[in-house]
């Protein structure tokens, strides 16, 4: 796919299905992200993909950062935040950790650098034929879902990519 055409044509999935970038693909969509425009050369950036026991931890502390804003969640509701987060085939966060002490360069410029590799990563994986949606939220803002990915408090979840085939 040509870049602008590929430009042209991205949009967020409505809804996703089986089957997920395969790993060679999924490997391939990280290295085009972590080719974005980048001031100090410094790589903010994180990719973190869930899978497994880090997909079930990442998904309870997000419905549990919920609870904890509506105290009044029922338990299936709970579940059912659990597994919306869980359904699509795919997920990478990108976060962004960001360097206070050891560069002159600001964090907005890091944090975009993050958002860069982001758009990247939607872009690369579009090209390849997959349906992407980068969400965030509340869960994006929080730091028990932050540290569940091993990022800082004070570190930045950009992304939620959320991958996979697109339902028509």
């Amino acid at each position: 796919m040509e870049l602008l055409t590929a430009i042209d044509t991205r949009s967020s999935a409505v809804r996703l299905t089986q089957p997920g970038p395969t790993p060679e693909h999924l490997a391939r969509i990280l290295d085009a992200a972590a080719h974005a425009p980048d001031h100090g050369r410094l790589r903010p950036w994180q990719f973190i993909v869930l899978d497994g026991e880090l997909r079930e931890k990442f998904s309870f502390a997000a419905a549990a950062a919920k609870r904890a804003r509506l105290p009044t969640m029922s338990e299936e509701q709970f579940a059912a935040e659990r597994e919306k987060i869980t359904r699509s085939p795919s997920i990478v966060v990108v976060g962004c950790s960001v360097r206070r002490l050891q560069t002159k360069i600001p964090e907005i410029e890091q944090v975009m650098a993050a958002a860069a590799a982001a758009q990247n990563l939607f872009l690369a994986a579009h090209d390849l034929g997959y349906g992407v949606m980068w969400k965030t939220g509340a869960a994006a803002y929080d730091p028990a879902v932050k540290a569940t990915v091993g990022l800082a408090a004070d570190d930045h979840i950009v992304a939620i990519m959320h991958l996979g085939t697109r339902l028509k």
